[in-house]
């Protein structure tokens, strides 16, 4: 086992992104690419706006590649991470980001429905961590693994049920992941966003309205390139002695309570 910290020049500049088609998977995929990395970029059903985040990547001299990913189809979605990795010639970061939710309460939600989303943001995050780890591994040059969970990883919210229990379950092998690959120089850490403005959250990919947030600390919601500077330093040489963490981008949310903070109409509450 070697004790010596790894930089950034011993893994491969190769990072695999899911859901990079628009939001936060798209604003990681531009900010990897502005640190020197070559990107593989996922999409479920947007190929336009996978292409678009290839573009981007393209347009700051790192190369990109494509692959439709279905994680309902597991295990066999998960062998894109090492299609992905194939053509671009390696693998040194992987960043779940892919996931679903829903807006049902538990006592009237089916099991299909349940099993989808758990299935989705958790079963599928950790069949692409494993493929990407087993290649790190073997590789033998250490690499960094960021999971995107939620501020849900630890606070409940009401008609969410599926999607709580997987991130929280994905912080948790998140943990798991860091003791187990620990020896192999390859940190395992998580991203927990608040409400971002993003189309995942009904709202576009552009910067939020100060003030739309009565009851959230920082009056707003959150930009996707505020949580992808947060990932891209995970995935770069900053942060090698950080491994099993929990980074919340959620503009003080958490403090708040995200289930109350989000039906507060005023800022009545900043007066104490």
């Amino acid at each position: 086992m070697s004790t010596a910290p790894i930089s950034i020049s011993d893994y491969d500049r190769v990072a695999v992104i899911t859901g990079a088609d628009s939001g936060i998977g798209k604003a990681t995929a531009v900010a990897l690419a502005e640190q020197g990395f070559d990107v593989g970029i996922t999409f479920h059903a947007d190929q336009a706006g996978a292409e678009e985040t290839a573009r981007l990547v393209r347009d700051r001299g790192r190369g990109a590649a494509v692959r439709r990913h279905d994680l309902t189809d597991l295990p066999r979605a998960a062998t894109v991470i090492d299609e992905l990795a194939d053509e671009l010639g390696g693998l040194g970061v992987l960043v779940n980001n892919a996931g679903t939710g829903s807006r049902r309460p538990v006592l009237e939600m089916d099991f299909d429905e349940w099993r989808k989303v758990v299935s989705v943001d958790l079963d599928g995050a950790f069949l692409c961590a494993q493929r990407a780890a087993r290649r790190m591994v073997a590789a033998g040059r250490g690499g960094r693994i960021v999971n995107v969970t939620s501020v849900h990883e630890e606070h409940p919210r009401v008609g969410a049920g599926p999607y709580c229990a997987a991130k929280g379950g994905l912080r948790m092998l998140t943990r798991v992941l860091a003791l187990e690959l620990a020896e192999h120089g390859i940190t395992a850490n998580t991203v927990a966003p608040g409400e971002i403005a993003t189309p995942m959250t009904g709202q576009e990919d552009r910067p939020p309205r100060p003030g739309s947030r009565a009851g959230y600390p920082l009056g707003r919601p959150g930009d996707a390139r505020e949580v992808a500077a947060v990932i891209a330093f995970l995935a770069g040489p900053g942060s090698s002695y950080m491994t099993g963490a929990s980074l919340f981008v959620d503009g003080g949310l958490v403090l708040m309570g995200p289930q109350a903070a989000g039906a507060l109409e005023s800022g009545d509450w900043r007066e104490g």
